[in-house]
């Protein structure tokens, strides 16, 4: 007699955790060698400086659009489910982006790669933690955080070996054996059966979700090389309000929610979780891309060298994220991000009073200070906000918490990019995106730069007192959601 379908994902939970962390590692992994691989791949294709622009942003606004959408479509139609069909679209369309012979198709491959990216990182946390109970959770969370953060770290690396060695192209063939073993793997892997009921499909929430953060990352992606007083950042910015506004008023009216806003409304922890994670990324992400920029403009470190100085930081991340967990299994998420939130704080407030010259001796020490702090806060988060979650709503919930991290990283790249740059004029644009710069103007930047990581250091002391609201430490509070929404696991 055979056993139950939920059963067997669950006894296989281990090899749920091990696919889903060759997901959360693609996803970085691309972003970051891209970053290596833009020039080659800018001159054969003939990209002007907007399309180059694009290459990356057009993967980010896919990526970020997708991610509820997938998360509520894997609650109704199964996790797994949802999560493959990320993973074919990922690998169908690295090969077509690898394939690209001009700017427009490579554009267009391109967003719709983040499409693929969206949909199996959306599910990946769900994925783990339906199959791992709230006493394991923080521990396989926390291994699925390392994988992000490993991908992130050797993105450039893998990158630029494969780029001098294959050529650029690479970087995107590269996907398509490792999403097909890791299909192949996955096989034996089910859904749980779930309840039949009918499939609701919340157009109305989708389109105007989808046009609010379309045109609010849009603005804060663009609003530094088009000027954040012109007519169309202003104009986009309006319309996202309006748009996330009349999200927010449907959602509350619509019988089918893509998003239920109950989550929030009546789970503190989910709430707290959320907003919290918003604000780490918003107070680090930046940090640095414009650490990366100062320490070879104002210390004079080469590419090579400043890699190795930054690397630091994704270490201390990697080696710490699976104990920080596993940690926060034993003694709850509300200390353990709170403290991490004020040890990013503390490091971003050493890197405001840099010296000039940035002596590594000092550097070094921040960098280790944000990577510890960012190890306590991320998987502890995560595994909080996912235990606050009804298994229902696994799904959206992962969702959710991925647009914060991304929405984070966006503001923090607009807001401290826009602070670093404000002492240099008409170049300020031309320094951020890596150009020459005179000695005068490098002096600014690092003006602008202190000024930039001290805003970063309150962003992060918010962001701990708002982890601070969560509740009491060990507190595992679910919240009550509507029976609107469908069980789907067990």
């Amino acid at each position: 007699m055979s056993r139950p379908a939920s059963q067997s994902i669950i006894d296989r939970r281990w090899l749920v955790l091990w696919v889903t962390c060759v997901g959360a590692f693609m996803s970085p992994l691309d972003f970051s060698a891209v970053s290596v691989a833009l020039p080659d791949m800018g001159r054969e294709v003939h990209l002007s400086f907007s399309q180059a622009l694009w290459v990356q942003a057009g993967y980010l606004l896919t990526y970020t659009l997708m991610l509820v959408p997938s998360g509520r479509a894997a609650d109704q139609l199964g996790r797994l489910r949802v999560w493959r069909t990320g993973v074919a679209v990922f690998a169908i369309t690295s090969l077509l982006t690898g394939a690209s012979f001009d700017g427009s198709w490579l554009l267009v491959a391109r967003s719709l790669q983040g499409i693929g990216a969206g949909m199996l990182t959306g599910t990946a946390t769900a994925l783990v933690s339906t199959v791992f109970p709230p006493g394991e959770r923080g521990r396989a969370i926390g291994i699925n955080v390392m994988a992000v953060y490993l991908g992130l770290s050797t993105g450039p690396l893998i990158g630029g070996l494969l780029v001098s060695s294959l050529g650029w192209r690479w970087v995107f063939f590269v996907n398509v054996p490792v999403a097909v073993v890791t299909l192949a793997v996955a096989r034996p892997l089910f859904d749980p059966a779930r309840r039949i009921g009918r499939i609701a499909i919340d157009l109305v929430g989708a389109a105007l979700l989808t046009v609010g953060l379309g045109c609010l990352l849009t603005a804060l992606t663009f609003g530094e090389p088009w000027g954040w007083s012109s007519g169309r950042v202003v104009t986009l910015f309006a319309i996202a309000a309006v748009a996330l506004v009349g999200f927010v008023v449907a959602e509350l009216r619509v019988p089918d929610p893509l998003l239920d806003l109950s989550l929030f409304r009546r789970n503190r922890v989910f709430a707290a979780a959320n907003a919290a994670a918003l604000l780490n990324y918003t107070a680090m992400f930046a940090s640095i891309a414009l650490t990366a920029i100062a320490l070879q403009i104002s210390a004079g470190l080469s590419p090579i060298q400043t890699g190795a100085v930054l690397i630091v930081q994704p270490a201390v991340m990697v080696a710490l994220s699976p104990f920080a967990g596993r940690l926060s299994d034993r003694i709850g998420s509300r200390f353990l991000c709170t403290g991490g939130m004020l040890l990013v704080a503390l490091g971003l407030a050493l890197l405001a009073l840099i010296p000039d010259g940035m002596p590594l001796l000092h550097v070094v020490p921040a960098l280790v200070a944000i990577g510890l702090g960012m190890a306590m806060f991320s998987s502890p988060n995560t595994s909080a906000a996912m235990n606050a979650t009804p298994s229902a709503a696994l799904g959206v919930a992962a969702g959710v918490l991925t647009t914060m991290r991304s929405l984070g990283q966006s503001m923090s790249i607009a807001v401290l990019g826009a602070i670093t740059a404000a002492h240099l004029g008409a170049a300020g644009g031309r320094v951020l995106l890596g150009g020459a710069v005179s000695g005068a103007s490098a002096q600014a930047y690092l003006d602008g730069y202190r000024v930039a990581m001290a805003v970063g250091a309150v962003i992060a002391v918010l962001g701990a007192l708002v982890s601070m609201t969560r509740g009491a430490a060990g507190a595992s509070v679910v919240a009550t959601v509507s029976a609107r929404q469908p069980a789907t696991d067990a």
